[in-house]
């Protein structure tokens, strides 16, 4: 039988690099974009495609009663991808860009996941697989409202994985570090969008994350393509025993160890330097 996994933010980077990597193992690959247009091009590269913004939860409503008919009511896997980080120090963030964030990085994963999670229980099988941050695992500076958004994914799907024991679904996280995608395109824009550098303390600190921001290609010496993220993907949908979590890139695992290991005092002046 084909096993549908749905994909959400499959517009570019990891998303994409999934839609492509799961079409070529056997999966029945439905991606799902924020745009009409994207989901457009998508098809036209051949795949199952759909509208889903999840910030929105009608497009969440309708783009999963259209995933669930073209699945023939159940999927197998969901892999929530789409995200975007909000850049800016919580001082100068507006409340509102703060909910937006959780808006799309965790309230709509929630929402999905409650209309998806019932097809897989009445299976006794299933597989949702969340993707993470390393800054799921330590804070930096000016990155709140992602820092926020990634820690309490990790902590609901521990909470979710240990409620849906026994019940054949299992619940894993993915952990990326710095991956070669869109993502500081769209950061950039969502820092312009909300933050006013010129009426802030930070305004000489906010120059080096626009540099940062806008500068093209990998963002360092260990930043990995997209498809460093199918592996892991592929063992969580996979594997009989799927592993809660899969830390992606050297910064992701040296940072999980050294929270571990370091005193708190320790590892802050670390991560200031990093920031």
């Amino acid at each position: 039988m084909s096993r549908f996994v749905l994909i959400t933010g499959c517009s570019s980077g990891i998303g994409l690099a999934a839609a492509h990597g799961l079409r070529q193992h056997g999966f029945s690959v439905i991606a799902s974009t924020r745009s009409e247009e994207d989901a457009a091009r998508l098809r036209r590269e051949g795949f199952t495609a759909i509208r889903l913004d999840l910030a929105d939860p009608a497009s969440i409503d309708a783009g999963v009663a259209e995933a669930l008919f073209l699945a023939g009511g159940r999927l197998y896997g969901l892999f929530n991808n789409g995200a975007y980080g909000q850049p800016g120090a919580l001082e100068d963030l507006p409340t509102e860009a703060l909910r937006e964030q959780l808006e799309t990085n965790l309230i709509g994963w929630h929402h999905l996941i409650r209309q998806v999670l019932p097809g897989m229980l009445a299976a006794g099988e299933g597989r949702i697989i969340q993707n993470s941050s390393i800054l799921g695992l330590v804070a930096m500076r000016f990155r709140g409202a992602y820092n926020t958004s990634k820690f309490a994914i990790e902590g609901y799907s521990d909470t979710l994985r240990l409620e849906l024991a026994g019940t054949g679904v299992h619940v894993s996280l993915i952990e990326p570090g710095p991956i070669d995608t869109r993502f500081r395109v769209n950061a950039r824009d969502a820092f312009l969008r909300h933050i006013d550098p010129k009426e802030s303390r930070h305004k000489k600190a906010y120059r080096q994350t626009l540099k940062r921001l806008e500068k093209e290609g990998p963002s360092g010496r260990f930043t990995l393509p997209p498809e460093s993220c199918l592996p892991p993907l592929l063992h969580a949908l996979n594997s009989r025993r799927p592993r809660a979590r899969y830390p992606v890139t050297f910064p992701t695992r040296l940072f999980a160890l050294l929270r571990r290991l370091l005193p708190t005092c320790w590892l802050d002046r670390l991560l200031v330097k990093s920031a």
